[in-house]
């Protein structure tokens, strides 16, 4: 059934507090350990299916192993405007001791001020002595958890994204520098990058072979949907994306978090937004400008481009206040492994007896932690290719 990558969470999720959760974009302090047993949990039950599972801090430690792809991410991390000339060399030196995979968890997990080597000879400089104690030198990552932002695989090519937030930008940093550097993925052809304009991966919806969606709201530009957009039609990988404005609120932060699919002509989806949600349909022009028609009711255009009468709607929850609940905690955001097979948070029993009784098997996953980021299981997870001729 394919790969997928996944981040297990670790240290970085210990570095939230009361005091920088919301910068960091959670809504919570979550329990590292149960968060860590719940995702072990979610892996497993992919394995089980026969879904081959990476992770990227080991793929990122042997990335690292790689000197132009050390030097690369090790100028990276170091090249912040905090941090002063004198700190930058003491960061750069400290780096340089660390073999790969510690060097992988800093980059991941971030180096806090007094985990930092200074002594006598080499202090920090005047920007080191003015840090707080509780403050960091190397922010760390807990956003990683959801890979399916930092990239997405179209057939054969891997978009690395824009992340739009500040505390999520060096994600993209890693994942680039595993397509590029690691032995598995040298030559991988890309089709983004992150030095484009904004777009994230869960925004960014395969809805059918050669019809894609793309959410535009809190994460992903109009702009970046456009430049998506050229970049797939110049390659030829699809023949109409449809691109779809969405409420610029947390609860729907992602087009993912709304609607996904759970079948070849299903999809669950919250009902506050199913008959209202419009789509705009853009197509290849004979020039190679891309040309805009609409809006028009989502699932009409998207049941349209995919050549299909009509797309079955799963309500997520039964009833009003039911639904919102069940939205808050990703109750949309299942991750399909098959036709009519999804991965759902167990907690949220009535879209789950929604979709069961829709046909749609449901494997069912502990979340209580790692829901605190606002994120489901297709959330934390990105389909990739082993063959190129892999469907993705």
């Amino acid at each position: 059934m394919g790969t997928v990558l996944l981040h297990r969470p670790g240290r970085e999720l210990a570095r939230l507090t009361p005091r920088n959760n919301d910068s960091l974009l959670f809504d919570g302090i979550p329990w590292v350990g149960r968060a860590q047993e719940e995702h072990d949990t979610f892996a497993a039950a992919l394995r089980a299916r026969g879904v081959e599972v990476l992770y990227v801090s080991q793929l990122l430690a042997e990335t690292l192993a790689v000197p132009e792809a050390r030097a690369e991410l090790t100028a990276g991390v170091v090249d912040d405007t905090r941090l002063g000339d004198t700190l930058r060399r003491r960061v750069a030196d400290h780096l340089t001791y660390l073999d790969p995979v510690a060097l992988a968890a800093v980059l991941i997990g971030g180096l806090a001020h007094d985990e930092l080597r200074t002594s006598a000879d080499r202090p920090g400089g005047l920007v080191y002595t003015l840090m707080p104690s509780n403050e960091f030198v190397i922010d760390p990552l807990p956003n990683l958890l959801f890979t399916r932002d930092s990239s997405v695989w179209v057939r054969d090519r891997a978009a690395v994204t824009s992340l739009a937030m500040p505390a999520r930008r060096r994600e993209t940093t890693l994942t680039d520098a595993i397509y590029r550097y690691h032995p598995r993925f040298v030559g991988t052809r890309m089709l983004y990058d992150p030095a484009l304009e904004p777009v994230e991966g869960g925004d960014v919806l395969l809805l059918a072979e050669g019809v894609i969606a793309i959410g535009v709201g809190e994460r992903t530009t109009p702009a970046g949907a456009e430049r998506l957009a050229r970049r797939v039609f110049g390659a030829q990988l699809a023949h109409t994306i449809l691109v779809v404005p969405i409420a610029q609120e947390r609860a729907t932060m992602h087009l993912d978090t709304i609607v996904t699919m759970v079948d070849a002509d299903a999809v669950i989806m919250y009902p506050k937004y199913a008959h209202s949600l419009q789509a705009y349909t853009v197509i290849a022009g004979a020039d190679g400008e891309p040309q805009v028609d609409g809006p028009a009711p989502f699932l009409r255009a998207a049941a349209d481009a995919m050549d299909i009468g009509t797309l079955r709607v799963i309500d997520t929850g039964l009833d009003p206040v039911t639904a919102e609940r069940e939205q808050w905690d990703d109750g949309n955001n299942t991750l399909a492994i098959a036709p009519r097979l999804c991965v759902a948070y167990e907690r949220n029993v009535e879209t789950n007896a929604q979709l069961e009784r829709a046909g749609i098997e449901v494997i069912r996953i502990p979340g209580s932690e790692l829901g605190s980021g606002r994120g489901g299981p297709r959330c934390m997870s990105c389909p990739m290719l082993r063959e190129p001729t892999s469907a993705g």
